[in-house]
């Protein structure tokens, strides 16, 4: 396949591969119109513009403005305004910030025409922005409403939880579940029990290719179907098992000794249940705060349910063959865990271009639409692009702050900036920049994608 490193190419192909054909019952740039409208608001954060992201209902949004390309007059503005992106950007991948090893490509969101790329197949670390791919694929498998359930069943002196994948479990979620255990326990006339949490659903934890021992647990947990709090330790289900335990006490029951690990009996009596956010509430905050537990259990997650056992391997098999239904291009793409920390991941800035591109076409976007949702906004706070972690915050990117999206990546030698942006001749694009290798101070880099991001927007000069 030859890569894209021309300013153009053909509106129907994308990073050597055939793009997916949209059905036309109108025009392309009014469908995607239609959806950037009336697609959800970050809370706090607004894109500029009145129309983009207004209301979450299509009946209250701003009607869409006729498309820029589907006016002949406004053709040479128009032309004159990408020649300029394209000028400027194919200046500013020279900064010696970047290095020699960068993957980037703009795509029209509403005709899905390249603008403008650069070695846009050539596959690279990804970093976190391999979580795009994790999330297309888990919400496409399991459904944006979908839930995960903990639950608790009592049998022979025993309480047991059984972790059913809900990495967003709290402690306040346990005292819950204690309460309602200890009525039912009462009203039988129990008062001492043993403790035991049942996290059978996922295999022993195990560390992906391309990780090493280091990750455990500070920036990332041993893989488990239970845990509490997002806390970092090394057994998060023995820790979710002793906060349950501390609540029964707290409510009345003796328990007898530490909880252990064992599996529910068949025979053992259901006594509570607690069920997670919708799933693609739990996508936006992975995407948010670039959560590598969460991605990480999410791929096992949608393992499971697409029938397969929860590991990497078969995670990540699910996630391409999901994407590859899509018509994403897999050209070159290596995937070893969910969360993007694996150093022997590649992707190319063309395959995550094309995974944003998805939740814009009116097709997916009831099942997509938390990807371009959760994704973080330029100074947002608390997220990965606020001006507290040094993004947007220097003079060639500080023009963008609340127009950009876009889904942050950093690992040792890798840095990541995938997005979408209205670009200053009215039209949504949707971008890509990786890079891997450089010299150069990882903030100084950071600094440097961010810059490319305003040159998207054409904020900056």
């Amino acid at each position: 396949m030859n890569e894209i490193t021309t300013a153009r190419a053909p509106a129907e192909t994308f990073g050597g591969r055939r793009r997916h054909r949209r059905p036309k019952p109108m025009t392309a740039a009014t469908r995607r119109a239609l959806v950037l409208v009336t697609a959800a608001p970050v809370a706090g954060v607004m894109l500029a513009g009145p129309s983009a992201y207004a209301a979450e209902n299509p009946g209250t949004a701003t009607p869409p403005v006729p498309a820029p390309d589907s006016d002949s007059s406004a053709q040479p503005a128009a032309a004159s305004s990408e020649q300029k992106l394209i000028d400027n950007l194919n200046t500013r991948i020279n900064d010696p910030r970047l290095g020699n090893t960068f993957s980037g490509v703009v795509l029209d969101s509403a005709s899905d025409k390249v603008i403008w790329g650069h070695n846009a197949s050539t596959a690279l670390m990804p970093a976190s922005n391999a979580k795009l791919a994790t999330a297309t694929a888990a919400l496409t498998v399991l459904g944006p409403e979908h839930r995960f359930t903990t639950k608790v069943v009592y049998g022979n002196g025993t309480l047991t939880l059984i972790g059913g994948g809900d990495r967003t479990l709290t402690t306040d979620d346990l005292a819950e579940l204690a309460k309602t255990a200890v009525a039912g326990l009462k009203s039988a006339g129990v008062d001492n029990v043993k403790v035991r949490v049942d996290d059978s659903l996922f295999p022993e934890p195990a560390l992906a290719h391309g990780w090493n021992d280091g990750y455990y647990p500070d920036t990332v947990a041993p893989v488990r179907a239970l845990a509490v709090d997002g806390r970092h330790v090394t057994d998060t289900s023995l820790d979710a098992g002793k906060v349950f335990a501390q609540h029964l006490a707290a409510d009345g029951i003796t328990v007898d000794g530490e909880a252990t690990r064992g599996r529910a009996e068949r025979t053992d009596v259901p006594v509570a249940r607690h069920k997670s956010p919708r799933l693609a509430d739990i996508v936006h905050r992975m995407l948010k705060s670039s959560d590598n537990n969460i991605a990480e259990t999410l791929l096992r997650m949608t393992a499971l349910g697409a029938g397969r056992p929860a590991t990497f391997d078969d995670g990540t098999a699910v996630v391409r063959h999901e994407l590859r239904k899509y018509g994403v291009p897999l050209d070159n793409v290596q995937l070893h865990d969910g969360s993007g920390l694996s150093r022997a991941s590649r992707i190319p800035a063309a395959t995550l271009a094309a995974l944003l591109d998805l939740p814009t076409d009116p097709r997916y976007a009831r099942t997509l639409g938390a990807v371009l949702d959760g994704l973080p906004v330029a100074g947002e706070a608390g997220a990965t692009l606020s001006t507290e972690t040094g993004r947007f915050d220097d003079p060639d990117s500080r023009c963008a702050v609340g127009k950009v999206r876009a889904k942050t990546g950093t690992l040792t030698g890798a840095v990541a900036l995938s997005g979408l942006t209205k670009g200053d001749d009215g039209k949504w694009k949707i971008f890509s920049f990786v890079e891997n290798n450089s010299t150069a101070q990882m903030s100084a880099t950071k600094d440097a994608l961010d810059g490319l991001a305003a040159t998207v927007n054409g904020c900056r000069a």
